[in-house]
């Protein structure tokens, strides 16, 4: 038996040797085999992607306890692997945090591992030799040099500084547009004179390398920076536009395939202070990468696949932007549109931003919000409904609880407002906006937001809930003047089924409705409040009168009777239920305040406000509209003031009514 085990024992000693001996010859066979690939493309951005995901996927799948390492070294690597396949899929959400941590990686793998020093770098990008970069490698360099000094505000640096968005002509377009061309980005690239180390050209290859790898290829650093939004997908040819002209037009099918003509695949935009922004120098290169990009950005918190069959997602990305994201056979090509809110930015100060009359239209605003006067906010898309909202809640009392309805989360106010009583829904594929509003009436609130009044369930129970559920409601809507306002939200309640009959559902709206504060974006981009409008719903009179009782003949009484039956088809016909007046308006380039508030709501108003507001709102009145405001405006049954009081300034329109 002895002789036995010693004949085991070597025979396992010699198969351990032989397995040793075969790990370190096939380590070193590999070692050769890197060194013999070595070429002249081993350093181009296409290798070093192949060799990051290779890499990277092999540190996240290995088996760390074959390896027998310790106790404590296992854990710590247990801990960095999970560590990295947390980053990893988090920095496709938009984690700005994540994507720091997977690029430092990246960085070390290049550096360390793949072997690229300062020799070899210029073979990826052609740093030394300005001539042979594209305009896409300017830009990435220009955003990285401005980055670290500006953090995410360096692309509105750019902008501002060299006066990137104002309108142009564009060869061959006869009308101007916003656009920043090709040629502009290399001006101002000659003119900044950039001086880059190794360090500074490696950080630059990485963003390259992780934007193709796991971020949004082109879009990846601008979608990060402080605009409004960008998009992309939203212009050039469709590539199934492509082969309908292959047949027709040889010539044109040319210059699209030299990129003469735009493709789908080269369109991004940003929105910039109002301003829709083509930037023509980026492109995603293909529609494979369009189509990544999109099958990518709006998969945070699983919101469910994008297929043909559901052809459009809505959805939020992890730093609180909001994303739409559409395909075929839905639209006609792959594209997104991610829109930013920046909650720091999101006050009235910021809003108005100095204009003549600005410090009385900020004042104005925040005694409609303390006096819990239902307000709407209307206006075109893209004119700052949302972030006028976000200004005003800032003003509601710290005692009321805050209930918000939404479609996607974009107002997030719990980051504003951390210790504040706020909770937010919104819809689902399986929960309707009705019923989470219906959900809110449970939930002990003071008042009713709704980021966008949108669907007719939605605005019926808006009008119900400004009725009986809440204090007061804020909303917006993309009415265009106030008549449509009232028409629309009428229709609503008429298709939801609440009433059937057309002036019982207005005399609803316009009996909930107070204020309504209309936003414009003029063709420059500018942003402002054009008007400011209280509604006055017309009270009713009981006109009908018994004159005929007095009548001795029976002509009389006839006389009398269709008196008082000219009067019931009057009302029935054609009676108005409101009539409207400006309260503010914009006026060239100022804000002036002009009819005063009615008796009504300004009674309201002071019953709502604590004591220090309630002073301070008097004088404001006193100010404004001194006596005007002490007048009763009497309004009669055809829906037109008796009296209209003045207008205070010169500068002021009529008064607007029906």
């Amino acid at each position: 038996m002895t002789i036995m085990n010693i004949i085991l024992i070597i025979g396992v000693i010699a198969i351990a040797i032989c397995a040793i001996m075969y790990v370190i010859k096939k380590k070193k066979t590999a070692e050769v085999e890197v060194e013999l690939d070595v070429d002249d493309k081993t350093y181009t951005i296409e290798k070093m992607i192949e060799f990051v995901k290779k890499r990277l996927d092999e540190i996240t799948k290995i088996n760390l306890y074959d390896i027998g390492l310790s106790e404590e070294e296992l854990k710590r690597r247990k801990n960095k692997k999970y560590e990295l396949k947390k980053a990893l899929k988090g920095c496709t959400y938009g984690d700005v945090n994540d994507k720091k941590y997977v690029k430092e990686l990246i960085y070390d793998l290049l550096e360390k591992e793949y072997g690229v020093t300062e020799s070899n770098i210029s073979k990826a990008i052609p740093f030394d030799i300005p001539s042979l970069l594209t305009a896409q490698d300017k830009f990435d360099i220009l955003i990285y040099s401005y980055k670290k000094e500006f953090g995410y505000e360096a692309l509105t640096e750019i902008i501002k500084k060299y006066n990137l968005a104002t309108l142009k002509y564009v060869e061959g377009e006869t009308k101007p547009s916003y656009v920043i061309t090709s040629n502009e980005i290399e001006d101002i690239y000659e003119k900044e004179n950039i001086v880059l180390d190794f360090s500074d050209k490696l950080a630059v290859i990485v963003q390259r390398i992780y934007q193709h790898y796991k971020g949004y290829s082109a879009i990846d650093e601008v979608r990060d920076m402080n605009i409004d939004g960008i998009s992309g997908g939203v212009s050039g040819l469709p590539e199934s536009f492509l082969s309908q002209v292959a047949q027709a037009d040889g010539d044109y099918l040319e210059q699209v395939t030299e990129h003469k003509v735009p493709r789908a695949c080269d369109s991004i935009w940003i929105f910039f202070q109002g301003k829709s922004i083509r930037l023509e120098f980026l492109s995603f290169g293909t529609e494979a990468e369009l189509k990544r990009v999109c099958q990518n950005i709006y998969k945070y918190n699983n919101p469910g696949q994008l297929s043909d069959t559901n052809g459009y997602k809505i959805n939020e990305m992890k730093d609180g932007s909001r994303v739409v994201v559409v395909r075929p056979s839905f639209s006609e090509t792959w594209a997104f549109f991610v829109r930013k809110f920046d909650v720091k930015r999101s006050t009235l100060e910021q809003w108005f931003k100095g204009e003549p009359g600005c410090d009385e239209s900020i004042e104005l605003l925040k005694y409609l919000v303390k006096g819990a006067r239902i307000i709407s906010i209307t206006g075109e898309q893209g004119c700052g409904k949302t972030t006028m909202l976000m200004g005003m809640i800032e003003n509601i009392y710290e005692t009321m609880n805050i209930r918000v309805q939404e479609t996607a989360f974009e107002l997030h106010l719990r980051k504003i407002y951390p210790t504040r009583n706020i909770l937010t829904f919104r819809e689902t594929e399986t929960i309707s906006g009705q019923e989470g509003l219906d959900v809110q009436k449970k939930t002990d609130g003071s008042v009713n937001i709704i980021g966008e009044v949108a669907t007719d369930p939605v605005a019926s129970w808006m009008i119900q809930a400004a009725q009986v559920a809440s204090k007061f409601t804020l909303f917006t809507h993309h009415a265009k003047t106030f008549p449509n306002l009232v028409t629309a939200l009428r229709n609503s309640m008429l298709r939801a089924g609440v009433f059937k009959n057309e002036k019982t559902a207005e005399e609803q709206v316009v009996q909930v409705l107070n204020f309504d504060i209309h936003l414009t974006k003029d063709f420059k981009g500018k942003r402002y409040v054009e008007r400011i409008t209280e509604c006055i719903p017309v009270e009713e009179k009981n006109e009908y009168t018994f004159d005929h009782r007095n009548e001795k003949t029976l002509e009389g009484k006839f006389d009398k009777f269709f008196d008082n039956a000219t009067r019931y088809f009057e009302k029935i016909t054609d009676r108005q239920l409101y009539t409207y007046r400006n309260i503010l308006e914009y006026v060239d380039g100022e804000y002036i305040i002009t009819n005063p508030i009615t008796q009504v709501n300004l009674k309201e108003m002071r019953a709502n406000m604590d004591e220090i507001d309630l002073d301070k709102f008097d004088r404001f009145v006193e100010k404004h509209w001194g006596n005007q405001a002490k007048q009763t405006v009497p309004v009669n049954n055809t829906g037109l003031e008796e009296e209209q009081p003045k207008r205070r300034g010169r500068k002021t329109k009529e008064a607007t009514e029906i």
